[in-house]
């Protein structure tokens, strides 16, 4: 086998060598172990490499190393240059001083621990298989629609489809970072956290910020001191969405705002800026007025809603729960004092579809973690996967290259494979990527 020099690495017309790169190769062992010593010509011999940490501190944890005869047990820290070392200020940081063995391209600078003994180092940079450096770099400086797009359908269909089923998770539980903090700020009260998420999801992307903040400035509990009353549902919540701030022609806002005044200084509510919401460029359908009439009647009709979505089975659970007729003014109007076409305006199936994948099964996902109960996580996969996959440009891409998603569980995880790998040219990390290169 051959094996890439320093100075082929260096003189090349290639983008530099990533510290990733030699992180990969310490971790699948693919560099040429003859002779393997150290700088200072003691023995080494790998018995296990170590977990990959993918957190603060050393990049490999619980080593299992032979060096000079002695077994070491503790960390290795990889770097492309040795005095990388000193430039992250490893020298001043506890975390590095259980580091065993410090593997670098090249051992610039001789390091000591605290106590004066040197750190025993590894050099790779006549180690690494050419082969595998060549592809590596030509990865690197693809300008196509994902690194691998040459090379993509050369992986066996049911690799890529295996990396996929990890890649769902993966999303899953990115998903979940914002529900951890609302359980942290509601002192794990799942209803309520879920009551607020899913009022910033009815917002979508444009108005989901301001949605969520609605819902934080009416507790569920004062929700539900009113629930049998949709007139007042709806006073508080375009009254504190700061809607009602106006003169107004119409019967309906009119009663809505001396309702919400009333309701205002009995419990000492102070609204939102109108400015908050945005109508420009939305469709009619999606207007922040609309979504908070059909949020207010799912709000007066619906109860203990995180109770109802944990024990759905069903997509048509989902879609019969928050299948909700809204009120007869939000019939012939979008916004206030402006009449239109009258229609039953109910939130569509794509709508509570997009409910379900970003807020619903997340959620239950996340119970399911926190409970250690494994048939919650499966029942929010089994809903993606009863689904039907997204239709964007990033799926209609995909299909260009042989991946035809046939649910939103599939979907779902190829919008983690291209946002979260292949735009960050994670290669690496990835399994399609790592079967690219440890092919042939």
């Amino acid at each position: 086998m051959e094996f890439l020099a320093l100075e082929r690495l260096c003189t090349e017309k290639t983008q530099p060598m990533k510290e990733d790169f030699l992180q990969y190769l310490w971790r699948i062992q693919h560099f040429n172990h003859r002779r393997l010593q150290t700088t200072t010509g003691q023995r080494i011999e790998v018995i296990q490499p170590g977990l990959h940490n993918t957190h603060a501190g050393p990049d490999f944890l619980d080593a299992r190393l032979r060096i000079g005869g002695t077994l070491w047990a503790g960390n290795v820290e990889i770097h492309l240059q040795a005095s990388d070392w000193r430039a992250h200020q490893h020298q001043h940081d506890p975390a590095y001083a259980n580091v065993v063995l410090h593997v670098v391209l090249v051992e610039d600078e001789v390091i000591y621990h605290p106590d004066g003994e040197r750190l025993a180092t590894l050099e790779l940079q006549r180690r690494i298989p050419k082969r595998l450096a060549q592809r590596y770099q030509k990865l690197l400086q693809q300008q196509t629609w994902i690194p691998c797009q040459a090379q993509f359908t050369q992986v066996p269909e049911l690799t890529r489809w295996m990396w996929l089923d990890r890649l769902l998770v993966e999303r899953l539980e990115a998903k979940t970072a914002r529900i951890r903090e609302r359980l942290l700020h509601s002192q794990n009260d799942w209803e309520s956290s879920f009551y607020q998420l899913l009022a910033r999801a009815y917002g979508l992307q444009v108005n989901a910020d301001p949605f969520e903040q609605l819902a934080r400035s009416l507790p569920l509990n004062l929700i539900g001191k009113h629930k049998d009353q949709l007139r007042q549902i709806e006073a508080l919540l375009f009254g504190q969405a700061g809607l009602l701030e106006k003169d107004f022609k119409d019967d309906y806002p009119q009663k809505l705002q001396r309702e919400y005044r009333h309701l205002r200084a009995k419990y000492q509510l102070r609204p939102l800026p109108p400015a908050s919401w945005k109508f420009l460029r939305l469709r009619p359908a999606n207007f922040p007025t609309l979504r908070i009439a059909q949020f207010a009647m799912l709000l007066h009709q619906a109860t203990h809603l995180f109770s109802k979505v944990l024990v759905a089975r069903r997509v048509v659970e989902i879609e019969n729960l928050f299948d909700r007729r809204i009120s007869a003014y939000w019939q012939t109007h979008y916004r206030f004092d402006r009449p239109s076409q009258k229609r039953t305006k109910k939130l569509g199936k794509k709508t509570i579809h997009l409910l379900l994948i970003n807020t619903i099964a997340p959620f239950i996902f996340h119970y399911g973690h926190t409970q250690d109960e494994a048939r919650y996580k499966d029942q929010a996969l089994q809903l993606l996967e009863e689904l039907p996959a997204e239709h964007n440009h990033i799926i209609q891409h995909w299909k260009q290259l042989d991946m035809q998603p046939k649910s939103a569980y599939q979907s779902q995880a190829l919008l983690q494979l291209k946002k979260q790998y292949c735009q960050r040219k994670r290669c690496l990390q990835c399994g399609i990527g790592h079967a690219i290169f440890s092919k042939g």
